[in-house]
Protein backbone atom coordinates (compact mmCIF):
# COMPACT_ATOMS: atom_id res chain seq x y z
CA UNK A 1 0.00 0.00 0.00
CA UNK A 2 1.02 3.25 -1.02
CA UNK A 3 2.25 5.97 1.75
CA UNK A 4 -0.05 8.82 1.16
CA UNK A 5 1.87 12.19 0.87
CA UNK A 6 0.55 15.99 1.24
CA UNK A 7 3.02 18.49 0.94
CA UNK A 8 1.52 21.80 2.35
CA UNK A 9 2.58 24.46 0.29
CA UNK A 10 4.20 22.94 -2.73
CA UNK A 11 4.50 26.30 -4.75
CA UNK A 12 7.45 27.36 -2.72
CA UNK A 13 10.51 26.49 -4.12
CA UNK A 14 11.07 23.74 -1.61
CA UNK A 15 7.91 22.53 -1.45
CA UNK A 16 8.32 22.39 -5.72
CA UNK A 17 11.30 20.93 -5.82
CA UNK A 18 10.44 17.89 -3.06
CA UNK A 19 7.33 17.27 -4.94
CA UNK A 20 9.29 16.91 -8.60
CA UNK A 21 11.32 14.43 -6.94
CA UNK A 22 8.41 12.47 -5.55
CA UNK A 23 5.92 12.80 -8.42
CA UNK A 24 5.93 8.77 -10.03
CA UNK A 25 7.26 6.84 -7.50
CA UNK A 26 4.91 4.29 -7.15
CA UNK A 27 5.48 3.54 -2.67
CA UNK A 28 3.29 7.15 -2.68
CA UNK A 29 0.30 8.18 -3.27
CA UNK A 30 0.47 12.49 -3.81
CA UNK A 31 -2.73 14.36 -1.79
CA UNK A 32 -3.14 17.44 -3.73
CA UNK A 33 -5.68 20.71 -3.50
CA UNK A 34 -6.66 22.60 -6.11
CA UNK A 35 -5.41 26.53 -6.72
CA UNK A 36 -7.92 28.10 -5.32
CA UNK A 37 -8.01 25.72 -1.65
CA UNK A 38 -4.18 25.45 -1.25
CA UNK A 39 -4.84 28.15 1.36
CA UNK A 40 -7.96 27.08 3.00
CA UNK A 41 -7.72 25.76 6.78
CA UNK A 42 -10.37 23.50 6.09
CA UNK A 43 -9.09 21.66 2.91
CA UNK A 44 -5.55 21.29 4.43
CA UNK A 45 -6.96 20.32 7.84
CA UNK A 46 -8.77 17.49 5.53
CA UNK A 47 -5.56 16.51 3.28
CA UNK A 48 -3.34 16.51 6.63
CA UNK A 49 -5.97 14.24 8.26
CA UNK A 50 -5.96 11.80 5.55
CA UNK A 51 -2.19 11.64 4.82
CA UNK A 52 0.19 9.32 5.84
CA UNK A 53 2.82 11.94 6.55
CA UNK A 54 2.93 15.35 5.88
CA UNK A 55 5.43 18.08 4.74
CA UNK A 56 5.06 21.82 5.67
CA UNK A 57 7.14 23.81 3.15
CA UNK A 58 5.51 26.97 4.71
CA UNK A 59 6.40 29.89 6.56
CA UNK A 60 7.10 29.52 10.28
CA UNK A 61 3.46 30.99 11.42
CA UNK A 62 1.44 28.68 8.97
CA UNK A 63 3.18 25.94 9.48
CA UNK A 64 2.88 26.48 13.53
CA UNK A 65 -1.21 26.68 11.79
CA UNK A 66 -0.66 23.25 9.87
CA UNK A 67 0.47 21.35 12.98
CA UNK A 68 -3.11 22.53 15.13
CA UNK A 69 -4.63 21.84 12.06
CA UNK A 70 -3.59 18.02 11.72
CA UNK A 71 -4.13 17.05 15.98
CA UNK A 72 -6.20 14.21 16.34
CA UNK A 73 -4.72 12.81 13.53
CA UNK A 74 -2.40 9.88 12.36
CA UNK A 75 -0.50 12.27 10.60
CA UNK A 76 3.15 12.14 11.05
CA UNK A 77 4.76 15.76 10.27
CA UNK A 78 8.12 16.76 8.24
CA UNK A 79 8.17 20.24 8.94
CA UNK A 80 10.78 22.01 6.57
CA UNK A 81 10.33 25.50 8.55
CA UNK A 82 12.62 27.19 11.46
CA UNK A 83 9.04 26.69 13.57
CA UNK A 84 10.11 23.41 15.26
CA UNK A 85 13.92 22.95 14.96
CA UNK A 86 14.27 23.29 18.82
CA UNK A 87 11.32 22.60 20.17
CA UNK A 88 10.30 20.19 22.36
CA UNK A 89 9.14 16.83 21.54
CA UNK A 90 10.13 17.14 17.82
CA UNK A 91 13.60 15.51 16.50
CA UNK A 92 16.19 17.29 14.23
CA UNK A 93 16.43 16.13 11.26
CA UNK A 94 20.12 15.46 10.98
CA UNK A 95 20.44 11.61 10.92
CA UNK A 96 24.12 12.11 10.89
CA UNK A 97 24.34 13.12 14.39
CA UNK A 98 24.43 9.89 15.70
CA UNK A 99 23.11 6.39 15.15
CA UNK A 100 20.49 6.98 17.99
CA UNK A 101 19.47 10.17 16.31
CA UNK A 102 18.78 8.23 12.97
CA UNK A 103 16.59 6.32 14.69
CA UNK A 104 14.54 9.40 16.38
CA UNK A 105 13.84 10.46 12.98
CA UNK A 106 12.44 7.07 11.57
CA UNK A 107 10.13 6.74 14.63
CA UNK A 108 9.59 10.23 14.92
CA UNK A 109 5.76 11.85 15.00
CA UNK A 110 7.39 15.30 14.41
CA UNK A 111 10.59 15.95 12.35
CA UNK A 112 12.16 19.19 11.87
CA UNK A 113 14.88 19.29 9.06
CA UNK A 114 17.68 21.70 9.60
CA UNK A 115 18.00 24.80 8.17
CA UNK A 116 20.66 24.95 4.71
CA UNK A 117 23.26 27.37 6.73
CA UNK A 118 23.00 25.36 10.29
CA UNK A 119 23.12 22.21 8.04
CA UNK A 120 27.22 22.74 7.48
CA UNK A 121 27.65 24.25 10.53
CA UNK A 122 26.18 21.56 12.68
CA UNK A 123 27.87 19.19 10.86
CA UNK A 124 31.24 20.49 11.40
CA UNK A 125 30.89 21.55 14.90
CA UNK A 126 28.86 19.10 16.78
CA UNK A 127 31.08 16.21 16.96
CA UNK A 128 33.96 18.53 17.63
CA UNK A 129 32.17 19.65 20.40
CA UNK A 130 30.86 16.63 21.82
CA UNK A 131 34.34 14.85 21.32
CA UNK A 132 35.72 17.99 23.10
CA UNK A 133 38.22 18.66 20.66
CA UNK A 134 35.98 22.03 20.57
CA UNK A 135 35.27 23.24 23.89
CA UNK A 136 31.11 24.26 24.56
CA UNK A 137 32.68 27.35 25.59
CA UNK A 138 34.53 28.71 22.34
CA UNK A 139 32.85 31.72 21.12
CA UNK A 140 32.98 30.46 17.27
CA UNK A 141 32.36 32.69 13.82
CA UNK A 142 31.20 31.35 10.53
CA UNK A 143 30.92 32.13 7.20
CA UNK A 144 28.71 31.18 4.68
CA UNK A 145 28.68 30.85 0.57
CA UNK A 146 25.33 30.75 -0.61
CA UNK A 147 23.53 30.35 -3.94
CA UNK A 148 21.08 32.87 -4.55
CA UNK A 149 18.41 29.92 -5.11
CA UNK A 150 18.13 29.97 -1.44
CA UNK A 151 16.15 33.22 -1.34
CA UNK A 152 13.25 31.84 -2.65
CA UNK A 153 11.56 32.75 -6.06
CA UNK A 154 11.44 36.62 -4.90
CA UNK A 155 15.07 36.40 -5.12
CA UNK A 156 15.60 34.18 -8.11
CA UNK A 157 13.57 35.96 -10.22
CA UNK A 158 15.38 39.23 -9.24
CA UNK A 159 18.53 37.80 -9.95
CA UNK A 160 17.55 36.15 -13.41
CA UNK A 161 15.77 39.23 -13.91
CA UNK A 162 16.86 41.03 -17.51
CA UNK A 163 17.24 44.63 -15.43
CA UNK A 164 18.90 43.47 -12.25
CA UNK A 165 20.20 45.86 -10.00
CA UNK A 166 24.14 46.04 -10.31
CA UNK A 167 24.58 45.19 -6.68
CA UNK A 168 23.30 41.59 -7.44
CA UNK A 169 26.66 41.65 -9.20
CA UNK A 170 28.97 41.24 -6.68
CA UNK A 171 28.96 38.73 -3.05
CA UNK A 172 26.38 40.53 -0.90
CA UNK A 173 26.70 40.31 3.08
CA UNK A 174 23.18 39.70 5.13
CA UNK A 175 21.85 39.01 8.33
CA UNK A 176 23.74 42.06 9.39
CA UNK A 177 22.26 42.08 13.03
CA UNK A 178 23.50 39.23 14.00
CA UNK A 179 19.90 37.74 14.44
CA UNK A 180 19.73 35.15 11.70
CA UNK A 181 17.25 32.79 11.98
CA UNK A 182 19.67 29.81 11.65
CA UNK A 183 21.38 30.58 14.98
CA UNK A 184 19.45 28.88 17.72
CA UNK A 185 19.99 25.83 15.61
CA UNK A 186 23.36 25.96 15.18
CA UNK A 187 23.91 26.62 18.73
CA UNK A 188 21.51 24.55 20.36
CA UNK A 189 22.28 21.20 18.08
CA UNK A 190 26.05 21.48 18.18
CA UNK A 191 25.96 21.88 22.04
CA UNK A 192 28.02 25.62 22.35
CA UNK A 193 27.11 27.44 25.30
CA UNK A 194 26.49 30.68 23.09
CA UNK A 195 25.91 31.30 19.27
CA UNK A 196 28.58 32.08 17.22
CA UNK A 197 29.34 35.14 15.12
CA UNK A 198 27.48 34.27 11.71
CA UNK A 199 28.13 36.14 8.07
CA UNK A 200 25.97 34.62 5.55
CA UNK A 201 27.11 35.92 1.82
CA UNK A 202 25.13 35.14 -0.98
CA UNK A 203 26.74 35.71 -4.44
CA UNK A 204 25.62 35.41 -8.14
CA UNK A 205 25.34 31.63 -8.47
CA UNK A 206 21.92 29.43 -8.42
CA UNK A 207 23.03 27.04 -6.00
CA UNK A 208 25.60 25.63 -3.73
CA UNK A 209 26.85 26.54 -0.49
CA UNK A 210 30.38 26.27 1.50
CA UNK A 211 30.08 26.77 5.04
CA UNK A 212 33.43 27.77 7.22
CA UNK A 213 34.31 27.93 10.73
CA UNK A 214 37.88 29.94 11.22
CA UNK A 215 39.81 28.94 14.14
CA UNK A 216 43.26 29.10 16.30
CA UNK A 217 44.71 26.26 17.69
CA UNK A 218 44.44 28.16 20.95
CA UNK A 219 40.48 27.49 20.54
CA UNK A 220 40.96 23.58 20.56
CA UNK A 221 41.80 20.34 22.77
CA UNK A 222 44.35 19.30 20.24
CA UNK A 223 47.23 16.86 21.47
CA UNK A 224 48.83 16.74 17.69
CA UNK A 225 48.69 18.91 14.72
CA UNK A 226 44.97 19.80 14.63
CA UNK A 227 44.45 19.79 10.76
CA UNK A 228 45.46 15.92 11.10
CA UNK A 229 43.82 15.22 14.49
CA UNK A 230 40.32 16.76 13.24
CA UNK A 231 40.66 15.18 9.72
CA UNK A 232 40.58 11.51 11.62
CA UNK A 233 37.49 12.66 14.42
CA UNK A 234 35.34 13.83 11.71
CA UNK A 235 36.44 10.80 9.40
CA UNK A 236 35.90 8.81 12.15
CA UNK A 237 32.18 10.00 13.02
CA UNK A 238 30.97 9.94 9.35
CA UNK A 239 32.26 6.16 9.05
CA UNK A 240 29.97 4.81 6.98
CA UNK A 241 27.79 7.42 6.25
CA UNK A 242 26.50 7.59 2.75
CA UNK A 243 25.80 10.99 2.35
CA UNK A 244 28.71 13.03 3.96
CA UNK A 245 32.26 12.30 2.96
CA UNK A 246 35.30 13.98 4.75
CA UNK A 247 37.88 14.58 2.00
CA UNK A 248 41.76 13.60 2.36
CA UNK A 249 44.19 16.35 2.43
CA UNK A 250 45.06 14.45 -1.01
CA UNK A 251 41.95 15.24 -2.09
CA UNK A 252 41.86 18.62 -1.05
CA UNK A 253 45.67 19.45 -2.69
CA UNK A 254 44.14 18.49 -6.35
CA UNK A 255 42.06 21.91 -5.75
CA UNK A 256 44.82 23.50 -6.81
CA UNK A 257 44.16 26.33 -3.88
CA UNK A 258 40.30 26.57 -4.80
CA UNK A 259 37.65 25.62 -3.04
CA UNK A 260 34.29 26.63 -5.55
CA UNK A 261 30.96 26.68 -3.23
CA UNK A 262 29.17 25.73 -6.27
CA UNK A 263 30.92 22.12 -7.30
CA UNK A 264 27.99 20.40 -5.64
CA UNK A 265 25.12 22.18 -7.13
CA UNK A 266 22.66 19.53 -7.78
CA UNK A 267 24.20 16.74 -5.80
CA UNK A 268 22.49 15.71 -2.26
CA UNK A 269 25.27 14.72 -0.53
CA UNK A 270 27.92 16.87 1.28
CA UNK A 271 32.07 17.11 1.39
CA UNK A 272 33.76 17.97 4.86
CA UNK A 273 37.69 19.56 4.74
CA UNK A 274 39.56 20.71 7.36
CA UNK A 275 42.26 23.69 5.69
CA UNK A 276 44.91 25.40 7.34
CA UNK A 277 48.06 24.96 8.85
CA UNK A 278 48.85 24.23 12.83
CA UNK A 279 48.21 27.64 14.41
CA UNK A 280 45.28 28.68 11.73
CA UNK A 281 42.54 26.11 10.98
CA UNK A 282 39.09 26.36 8.47
CA UNK A 283 36.30 24.03 8.73
CA UNK A 284 34.58 23.82 5.71
CA UNK A 285 31.34 21.96 4.96
CA UNK A 286 30.42 22.25 0.86
CA UNK A 287 26.99 21.12 -0.10
CA UNK A 288 24.12 22.15 -2.60
CA UNK A 289 21.41 24.48 -0.53
CA UNK A 290 18.84 22.59 -2.23
CA UNK A 291 20.09 19.35 -1.72
CA UNK A 292 21.50 18.55 1.78
CA UNK A 293 20.64 21.83 2.33
CA UNK A 294 17.53 21.47 1.62
CA UNK A 295 14.99 19.09 -0.48
CA UNK A 296 17.49 16.43 -0.61
CA UNK A 297 17.70 16.68 3.69
CA UNK A 298 13.90 16.45 3.37
CA UNK A 299 13.99 13.31 0.98
CA UNK A 300 16.46 11.81 3.45
CA UNK A 301 14.30 12.42 6.64
CA UNK A 302 11.10 10.84 4.79
CA UNK A 303 12.90 8.03 3.74
CA UNK A 304 13.80 7.12 6.86
CA UNK A 305 10.33 7.80 8.33
CA UNK A 306 9.25 5.40 5.68
CA UNK A 307 11.44 2.93 6.66
CA UNK A 308 13.56 2.64 3.72
CA UNK A 309 17.01 3.19 2.52
CA UNK A 310 17.93 6.43 3.30
CA UNK A 311 19.47 7.50 0.36
CA UNK A 312 16.17 5.92 -1.71
CA UNK A 313 15.93 8.82 -4.37
CA UNK A 314 19.41 11.00 -3.43
CA UNK A 315 21.43 11.66 -6.24
CA UNK A 316 25.03 11.10 -4.71
CA UNK A 317 26.57 10.08 -8.12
Amino acid sequence: MAFRIFIDGKEGTTGLRIFDRLAGRSDISMLTLPEEKRKDPAARRECLHEADIAILCLPDAAARESVALSEGSKARILDTSTAHRIQQGWVYGFPELSPQQREAVATGHYVAVPGCHASGFIALAAPLVKMGIIPKATPLTCFSLTGYSGGGKKMIAEYESNNRAQALDSPRQYGLTQQHKHLPEMQHISGLDTAPIFAPIVADFYSGMEVTIPLFRSQLNCSADPVEEITKALTEHYSGSPIIKVLTQDEIAAMNGFVASNSLSGHDGMELMVLGNADRIQLVARFDNLGKGSSGAALQCLNLMMGLEETFGLNLV
